[in-house]
């Protein structure tokens, strides 16, 4: 097993930012438009299904010797009414501009890609844990 973490820290109310060990930092506001300037947290989950998936679909489209003029995945999400907002629904639309590739080779790597490899996928099916603490200022 292998362990990842990163670190938020508020910025201001609706202002944080997340940073990973190697400092590679990612804004993060919960503002409404026009006021945002950074993705919520929820944009930011379908943003990182959508990452995961795409890296492993392009690598394997290439390992095919398929030629890519462009990629880009189109991720959307349907969210609960209730609280809390989860997402009911992801659909992730991929496209593929190529010149010498199959809609049915592209089908499957996107099935393998998603269902197989994507830990981001995966792991919305995880198990989640918390815990809190509370310090003293000094």
């Amino acid at each position: 097993m292998s362990k990842r973490n990163v670190t938020v820290r508020m910025k201001a109310d609706y202002e944080y930012e997340a940073v990973n060990p190697q400092g590679n930092v990612v804004q993060i506001d919960m503002y409404d438009a026009p006021a945002k300037k950074a993705q919520s947290p929820m944009d930011l989950l379908l943003s990182a299904v959508g990452g995961c998936a795409s890296v492993d679909a392009v690598l394997m489209m290439k390992k095919k010797r398929r030629e890519i003029v462009d990629f880009s995945v189109e991720v959307e999400g349907i969210r609960n009414d209730g609280v809390p907002a989860f997402y009911t629904d992801i659909h992730l639309k991929f496209i593929l501009i190529s010149p010498n590739a199959t809609e049915e080779e592209f089908e499957k790597v996107v099935a393998l890609s998603v269902d197989k490899y994507c830990s981001v996928a995966s792991s919305l099916k995880s198990r989640l844990t918390y815990s809190s603490e509370v310090k003293r200022p000094g």
